[in-house]
């Protein structure tokens, strides 16, 4: 069962949602690898076109900080940061049941 989830909400630049999904492939790539990543799911918000969301779960706070801390991960803020138009916003969540938990 995971310990943690995250749910982090990506604002593009008008217009740059695409190429900053384009982007993030590769961290979706890389998730597939992570032994105590659970969940990598990226989304498009439906109501705004330029707002993407990650849906994640990881199995403990470690596995959470091996993912932060990986190359893949500390590459990301640059090859995303020119379609950004704003800072992420995350929250950190408890699993607490469910399907699929």
């Amino acid at each position: 069962m995971a310990d943690i989830a995250v749910i982090a909400k990506l604002t593009a630049q008008e217009g740059k949602r695409d190429d900053l999904a384009a982007a993030l492939q590769t961290a979706l790539a890389t998730a597939q690898d992570e032994p105590g990543t659970l969940a990598y799911i990226l989304l498009q918000d439906l109501a705004d076109a330029n707002v993407l969301w990650f849906y994640e779960m990881y199995t403990d706070q470690s596995a959470l900080d091996a993912h932060m801390g990986s190359d893949a991960f500390k590459a990301l803020g640059p090859a995303i940061g020119p379609f950004l138009g704003g800072r992420p916003e995350l929250i950190m969540c408890k699993p607490l049941g469910g399907k699929g938990v």
